[in-house]
């Protein structure tokens, strides 16, 4: 239904106003920063009224040459800009000038897309040039929030990296512990081939950072890295995300959209939490990597691709074999090399200098001034279970720098929270303990749903609905 500014509907006897979707009883906003850039004004104001009920602070601006000043003046997670902006343009220079303008001032930025123009090759430049994705006008609604819910995680592992980077090379992984050391060993030999590996490792650990040192240290280093997080897509987009798709081949695809596989043609694809891939598509995937070729959806013809593909999970899908969730074959496929990240728990020796560096990355990031560790906050943080392992880790640090009040920054500006009792079952209420696992399972995800959902065994949309039902 068409909602304009200013407008609410009934929901349980409650009436929404879609200019304060901090009211609405289903939303679980992200804390990500986006920036709408359109000519368009009646477009900007279906993306803030969209938006805003799934992030918490949503920009928009009909100038493009005000990206830098609001950049300047606010750090920004996702860019969503128009391509065409002058009358009678649709090549797409104008988004792919822009996109260059904005990863020159920040490489680490997440830029998606969008025009009303769209088209194979367009698309595949586009992403080749450095963008996260492609999305077209009028868009799908569901779509758009996914993509910009992926490109957000995007762009906090491209903070993370960052702040693991050390000058120079400025992106080598800190890695003093032994078990780590371990990892960089492995990433060394198997980098200049063209082996698949199979990351393995427990939410949070950085398994995308070693997707991008084995991409950075491999042949295929000059072309593009492609990432899909399969825990994190629809399962009715798994094989459009994947494979694309031609104009008309379903409701709602009224142009050809490329797959990640086009996209990373001559490239590197990583397949982030491929435990969540349908079983029926699996046999598709297990048939692309053999015969280096893939189908769009809406297409009878096969397209040659040549992708050098990484994988990364934290289920055990050896498991997931002998129940019949994961193919046998597949598995074989895409583990020639597997590499194993320990969790933070277990290289306790990199505690230090991560630390070190998420606090010079927070501090740069929200203009404050870097402040030392006081005496006991590292004795503090080492002692921390850290069930989130890095990513957990960096966001800790992130609020002590922002929260401090003092010159320094103590163990109670961190506010590690106790561990949960794991087994502790005070009642057989099945309402009571379904609640506290939705909880404990957002917690040690750090927030992120699609994580939390996969520990769960369940989708993001059936976790939402149990955030709902619980009033979480």
């Amino acid at each position: 239904m068409p909602v304009r500014a200013g407008t609410g509907v009934r929901f349980r006897n409650r009436v929404i106003d879609f200019e304060h979707p901090s009211q609405y009883p289903w939303s679980v906003r992200s804390p990500a920063n986006i920036l709408v850039v359109d000519d368009d004004n009646d477009v900007l104001t279906a993306a803030r009224l969209l938006l805003r009920q799934h992030f918490s602070d949503v920009r928009t601006t009909d100038d493009p040459e005000q990206i830098v000043t609001l950049m300047a003046a606010e750090p920004v997670d996702v860019f969503l800009i128009d391509m065409n902006f002058a009358i009678g343009r649709n090549t797409g220079a104008e988004g792919l000038k822009w996109l260059n303008v904005i990863r020159g001032e920040d490489q680490d930025a997440v830029v998606i897309l969008m025009t009303a123009f769209g088209d194979l090759n367009t698309a595949v430049q586009a992403m080749r040039e450095g963008a996260a994705d492609f999305v077209l006008k009028p868009w799908q609604n569901d779509r758009l929030v996914a993509t910009i819910k992926v490109a957000a995680e995007l762009r906090q592992t491209r903070a993370t990296v960052s702040a693991l980077s050390e000058p120079p090379p400025a992106t080598e992984m800190i890695a003093a512990a032994p078990a780590m050391q371990e990892v960089m060993r492995v990433i060394d030999r198997v980098a200049p081939t063209d082996a698949t590996v199979l990351v393995r490792g427990e939410n949070g650990t950085g398994k995308e950072l070693v997707a991008r040192a084995l991409h950075r240290r491999s042949k295929r280093a000059s072309r593009a890295l492609v990432t899909a997080d399969l825990g994190a897509v629809a399962e009715t987009l798994f094989e459009s995300e994947l494979f694309g798709h031609r104009a008309g081949a379903f409701t709602g695809a009224d142009r050809d959209r490329p797959g990640r596989f086009q996209a990373a043609d001559g490239g590197t694809l990583f397949l982030d939490e491929i435990g969540n891939l349908p079983l029926a598509l699996q046999n598709k995937l297990l048939r692309a990597l053999e015969a280096k070729e893939v189908a769009p959806l809406g297409s009878d013809r096969a397209l040659s691709v040549d992708v050098r593909l990484i994988a990364a999970t934290n289920r055990p899908l050896e498991d997931m074999v002998e129940r019949g969730e994961f193919r046998e074959d597949l598995l074989y496929r895409i583990n020639t090399i597997e590499v194993t990240l320990p969790p933070l728990r277990e290289r306790l020796e990199d505690l230090p200098a991560l630390v070190e560096r998420f606090i010079a990355h927070a501090s740069r990031r929200h203009r404050l001034p870097a402040k030392p560790l006081a005496a006991g906050a590292l004795d503090a943080l080492a002692a921390h279970r850290w069930p989130g392992n890095v990513r957990e880790l960096e966001h800790a640090v992130e609020r002590a720098v922002i929260l401090a009040e003092g010159g320094e920054l103590a163990a109670a500006d961190f506010s590690l929270l106790p561990p949960a009792p794991a087994a502790d079952i005070a009642t057989l209420n099945l309402e009571a303990n379904e609640r506290r696992l939705v909880e404990t399972a957002i917690r040690e995800a750090s927030g992120n749903i699609s994580h939390a959902a996969s520990a769960l065994g369940i989708t993001r949309a059936a976790l939402y609905r149990r955030i709902e039902k619980h009033g979480l």
